[in-house]
């Protein structure tokens, strides 16, 4: 029998209350919106991606059927995507007429920008000049490292992000330490924001092939470059396993200074093995 992700009372009460606040990313392919109606309780919240290959369309679309299914989600707004105020503030009015309150604003996968937003936070600024009826507004962070920045230049662009948003979504974790000294270290930059950690879902290295395939050939190395480290684990000898985060998180909150609350969990779309996995670790919160 496997072992359990909360060993004590205290652990249980800790995972019950960061399950409370879990969401799923989800990728705005044909097969998503079937998939998460048949899977997903409408009390999850949803992130949807977006690429530059595919541009923000799809994932726009998938935002609004959603949202009229009773979904609360949160398109990606990746900025040099976006060409200029004008496009921002049409984006806004259509998702403001679709009951969309909430999004997650990004700088994008793409080498040029589009027109007038190169990085997060000039949109963000330009978001708050214009007004917008948003009461979430996520950003991204980078507990263990970018590829393309240093750690110095990823904290201050996170000062620079963190008046212009309410939460903080994470990029995939591994390392429950380094999370943690993150969190902390973030507070002691003055950002106080809650955290939420990304992690992956239960998804296969099958899935990870396919979902990569269907990203076209140029977005799938792009991919699979973000996702090397995932990668590796996957083809190693012992795997990995969502759990082990969660378990090394429960174990050092209680003395961090990290403002953790909740996980994002991204679903690869493997949506029906994500629920059951989540409803798995909520019996468990529950003893």
């Amino acid at each position: 029998m496997a072992r359990p992700v909360a060993a004590t009372d205290g652990q249980r009460k800790i995972l019950a209350a960061l399950l409370d606040n879990i969401g799923y990313e989800i990728m705005p392919f044909p097969s998503a919106r079937t998939k998460v109606v048949a899977d997903v309780p409408a009390s999850i919240p949803l992130t949807i991606t977006a690429t530059g290959g595919k541009g923000l369309e799809p994932t726009l679309d998938t935002a609004v059927f959603l949202s009229g299914r009773g979904y609360s989600v949160a398109p990606h707004i990746p900025a040099r995507l976006v060409r200029d105020a004008k496009e921002l503030n049409t984006l806004v009015r259509r998702l403001e007429a679709a009951e969309i309150d909430r999004i997650f604003v990004i700088a994008g996968d793409v080498e040029e920008a589009a027109g007038e937003f190169p990085d997060a936070p000039s949109l963000l600024r330009e978001l708050k000049s214009q007004g917008h009826h948003f009461t979430e507004v996520g950003i991204g962070g980078y507990p263990e490292g970018h590829g393309s920045f240093s750690n110095e230049v990823m904290r201050q662009a996170l000062r620079d992000k963190a008046p212009l948003a309410t939460r903080i979504l994470t990029q995939i974790c591994f390392d429950a330490t380094a999370v943690l000294e993150w969190g902390a270290d973030i507070r002691q930059d003055g950002v106080a924001l809650p955290v939420y950690v990304g992690m992956p879902g239960p998804v296969s290295r099958q899935r990870l092939i396919r979902v990569s395939a269907g990203l076209g050939l140029g977005q799938s190395a792009n991919f699979l470059k973000k996702q090397q480290n995932m990668v590796r684990r996957f083809f190693s000898p012992s795997g990995y396993k969502p759990t082990q985060l969660i378990r090394g998180l429960l174990q050092g909150l209680p003395g961090s200074d990290a403002n953790i609350r909740g996980f994002h969990i991204f679903t690869f779309n493997d949506l029906a093995s994500t629920e059951a996995w989540r409803r798995e670790l909520l019996a468990q919160a529950r003893g």
